[in-house]
């Protein structure tokens, strides 16, 4: 009878060097992962909750209502895609669909126009554009345009400006600003006209209005003027850019700096410039410091040594790597399973609120996936 394989073990060093990508001057290295992420071969890695409740951790390092920057720690990299892709794509958000052009006598063709105002974020009651509008249907080519737009999936706006002379401008005055009146037209310019039930739900502070009053349309002149209607409509980022709730959904991996040996005095400093600020600072070495083999210190007690005080901070410039007199005293990486995230939110949602969507999103895809997957099996 064969006897039971042991279990392999691994030096706390091999299971850091599974987590970190090398950065070289010239190269990066252990780039890709295993067939099975987090898995190895001859080692037990079934799944466990309990297991990753105890690793996974969320760290918040900046929240405000349009921008947040936070870190998943512990995760791999297609489940923080996904959440990414979902935040950009799949969203529900509120945007200019169609444009009726009652007069457009300024410079700006109509359909430039149109696609200039289809791209100006609206705001509203979160509530409300999530829980009472509904989907709005294109008619087809039987149907009259506005046919399927009702006051639970249409929001109607309106943008009527017309360019005039200032006649208490001071003589010789070349601001068109003061010259005119309404010589710029704004974003805070377009005008919500609530229909049907939509003032129950959007009113006072939760009207729906843009999201940055002072975005320039258009620039008139006297004698031009700009007459319009607008239907907006909640959609996804996935069928238009116009309808994506964030500016910026990005993500990148935690740098890693590991001094190895000794960079003291003048090289220090040169150093720390290779660095953005907050990186890299200064501290003196000390009695610890000379014992450390083949670091060195010895000898150097009391001097000017670098230190790593924040590698968030870095960009991963490779700088450091150019330079002779650092050549094997420093090593470079990042942390594959530590996702550091940054989310911009162009205002229609509040920036912690779609990461937490993004999460009901994948968590919804899973059910439905594990759903077919059960009906597979029947």
């Amino acid at each position: 009878m064969a006897e039971p394989k042991k279990p392999i073990t691994r030096t706390p060093e091999e299971l850091e060097k599974r987590r970190i990508v090398g950065i070289n001057a010239e190269t990066v290295t252990d780039v890709t992962s295993t067939d099975f992420p987090g898995h190895w071969p001859g080692e037990d890695h079934a799944w466990d909750a309990k297991k990753f409740r105890d690793s996974f951790q969320v760290k918040i390092h900046h929240l405000s209502p349009l921008e947040s920057s936070f870190s998943l720690i512990g995760i791999d990299a297609s489940v923080a895609n996904a959440f990414r892709r979902i935040l950009i794509a799949e969203i529900p958000s509120l945007a200019i669909e169609t444009v009726f052009v009652h007069n457009n006598t300024s410079i700006i063709q109509d359909e430039v126009l149109a696609g200039r105002l289809g791209l100006i974020p609206l705001k509203g009651n979160q509530r409300g554009l999530v829980d009472y509008l509904k989907w709005w249907r294109k008619p087809n080519e039987e149907e009259e345009p506005g046919s399927t737009s009702f006051d639970y999936n249409t929001i109607v706006l309106a943008l009527k400006m017309e360019c005039t002379l200032n006649q208490s401008a001071a003589k010789g005055e070349t601001d068109p600003l003061k010259k005119y009146h309404h010589a710029h037209v704004y974003a805070r310019d377009i005008e919500f006209k609530p229909f049907g039930e939509q003032a129950e739900h959007f009113s006072g502070e939760d009207a729906i209005a843009p999201t940055n009053p002072d975005i320039l349309v258009a620039k008139l002149r006297p004698g031009q003027c700009i007459d319009v209607e607008m239907h907006a409509v909640k959609g996804f980022g996935s069928d238009h850019a116009k309808f994506s709730p964030v500016a910026t959904a990005s993500y990148r991996l935690l740098p890693t700096i590991k001094i190895k040996k000794a960079i003291l005095g003048g090289d220090a400093e040169k150093f720390a410039r290779c660095f953005p600020p907050g990186v890299i600072g200064f501290d003196k070495v000390t009695k610890e410091d000379e014992k450390i083999e083949d670091a060195g210190y010895a000898g150097h007690l009391g001097e000017k040594k670098a230190v790593v005080l924040d590698t968030m901070k870095d960009t991963v410039s490779r700088e450091c790597l150019r330079h002779e007199e650092f050549q094997g005293k420093v090593e470079l990486g990042r942390i594959r399973d530590h996702f550091i995230f940054s989310v911009e939110s162009v205002g229609q949602w509040d920036s912690h609120d779609l990461f937490l969507e993004a999460v009901s999103g994948l968590k919804k895809k899973c059910q439905i996936l594990k759903k077919n997957l059960a009906n597979m099996a029947n």
